[in-house]
């Protein structure tokens, strides 16, 4: 009797909360029961908007679904599966692009109906991004993944599961080392090179050609900081310069002069071995063209070059939304045509790797507009891909490291801009934005930690391009995010790409298609 009577009191105190006045800008009152109030919270009938909401031409009849369904269908069955042998292979990343990501940046491009270049792609999966030691993985093991077929621990780059990270001794047993596609490619005969607007000493490019106990080692100050003066390890920029496939790869553009450059050489120089390997790369061969400009680079007469080495920046490239219009900075889109104008006079074939690296690092700092502004460049390179290769012989493959702690929400109506408020407040009454983040450094930008309240976020959006969003956790940076990642493929055998997979599969499958490495390939079949 005693628990009857307080679940009708229970009951008849949530109606009365439900039906009370709501705060200014808070989803409609519930009249109705407890049970149907909850769901109704759930799933809000939100006000009227303001003004009218965007919609394209026929949404609103069945036709316009229907036949939208059968043209996909009509799509899919006019799908031949490409069985050819791939001659070209290049892998896009796009670093942190999780499919929130992916989903907000359509809003960029004209409203979440419209698709990225990439999208448009015939054939998709997803991948499995842990590693052997993390739940949620960083871009180094990330890239020893969908670059050398293995898994390692996280920070560790180019080495299995054996070496742990930071340490100085097991990494220089040999067999700990797992080559990249990069080394697989050359050894068929094939060129290989790499394209970044992060540093090309930095994780995800490092993949490519570096076996490293720790993705930080990228000058051998850092080395010396670590593991002393006779480690015998040799650092990434070191590696990349002469390594057995660095110092083979044909183009590599991207960002980072400063860990090439001796500190009594050059002011941005981190190095303290005496070595400048930008001269050195010169000095190697008449034919050898470095540059580091956008000019420079576009001047580039491929017929003539031996190999080229672009760094447009002593750190990583600038975002783009930073880029003034005469910055001497490229595009990625730019690094990407000439990459592959140059690549395509391989009679053999290549394997070229592309890295959109900075939509990572916007959203590690909770700057949402900055990070969906790199996802729409990323994917102009990936349609300049397209457009100068042909995929009878020539797979692309799309895909992230990881994701991030990125939420997209809020109910927002259509045509409303993504960087704005939600249609109703919190619970305190105070708005919320349809972007946020679980974590990071924008917590006390928007939490008053003396008055213990939220701060009105429109107060602090302003729609500046390096604006915080708001986070949940106050930290350093944003963490990444432990969910799959999706896979977008073209060209031959792009069909195998379907399904959910380990992320290490994924240069297994490119393999395949190109007959590359001592794996199973479409060759040995």
């Amino acid at each position: 009797m005693f628990l009857r009577a307080n679940a009708v009191l229970i009951a008849i105190g949530l109606l009365f909360l439900l039906a009370s006045p709501s705060p200014s800008g808070a989803a409609p009152e519930c009249l109705r029961g407890p049970e149907q109030c909850r769901e109704r919270s759930m799933h809000p009938d939100l006000p009227e908007p303001k003004r009218t909401i965007r919609k394209v031409d026929g949404e609103e009849t069945n036709a316009f679904w229907r036949e939208q369904g059968m043209e996909f269908i009509r799509k899919q069955l006019a799908s031949e599966p490409n069985k050819r042998q791939a001659k070209n292979v290049i892998l896009f990343i796009g670093d942190g692009m999780g499919v929130t990501t992916t989903s907000a940046a359509r809003n960029l491009i004209g409203g979440e109906e419209k698709s990225l270049s990439f999208e448009n792609f015939p054939y998709t999966g997803l991948s499995k991004t842990y590693s052997v030691d993390k739940i949620v993985p960083d871009s180094a093991c990330t890239a020893t993944a969908y670059l050398c077929g293995v898994k390692g621990q996280e920070g560790t780059i180019g080495v299995n599961g054996v070496v742990n990270r930071t340490d100085c001794t097991s990494m220089l047993d040999e067999s700990t080392h797992v080559d990249s596609i990069a080394k697989w490619a050359m050894d068929a005969g094939k060129w290989a090179g790499l394209v970044t607007t992060t540093r090309v000493t930095h994780a995800s490019p490092s993949g490519v050609y570096a076996h490293i106990a720790e993705r930080d080692w990228e000058n051998d100050a850092e080395v010396i900081s670590d593991c002393g003066a006779d480690s015998g390890i040799q650092d990434i920029a070191y590696q990349l310069a002469r390594g057995e496939v660095g110092s083979k790869l044909k183009v590599i553009l991207g960002g980072g002069r400063k860990n090439f450059v001796d500190s009594t050489l050059s002011e941005e120089g981190k190095r303290t071995d005496g070595l400048d390997l930008i001269e050195e790369f010169k000095a190697a061969n008449a034919q050898n063209v470095f540059v580091d400009t956008v000019d420079d680079l576009m001047a580039v007469d491929v017929t003539t070059t031996q190999r080229l080495l672009g760094l447009f920046n002593y750190d990583h490239i600038q975002y783009r939304m930073e880029t003034a219009e005469d910055s001497p900075q490229p595009s990625l889109e730019q690094m990407t045509r000439k990459a592959i104008e140059y690549m395509s006079q391989s009679e053999q074939g290549y394997f070229l790797f592309i890295e959109g690296g900075r939509i990572d690092q916007a959203h590690h700092k909770n700057m949402a507009r900055m990070a969906l502004n790199e996802t729409i460049e990323f994917s102009k390179a990936i349609a300049a891909a397209q457009e100068l290769t042909n995929e009878e012989d020539t797979l692309l493959v799309v895909t992230a490291d990881h994701s991030h702690v990125f939420s997209y929400a809020g109910y927002g109506y259509r045509g409303e801009d993504i960087f704005g408020k939600a249609p109703v407040n919190g619970n305190d009454g105070k708005p919320y934005m349809v972007l946020s983040y679980a974590n990071g450094p924008s917590y006390e930008n928007f939490y008053d930690t003396e008055t213990k309240e939220r701060r009105d976020p429109t107060t602090v959006v302003t729609g500046a391009h390096d604006d915080q969003f708001p986070s949940g956790v106050p930290m350093y940076d944003d963490s990444h995010g432990g969910d799959d990642v999706a896979v977008y493929a073209v060209g031959p055998w792009s069909h195998l790409f379907t399904g959910v997979y380990e992320q290490s599969t994924i240069p297994h499958l490119m393999a395949y298609a190109a007959c590359l490495g001592e794996g199973h390939t479409m060759c040995s079949t």
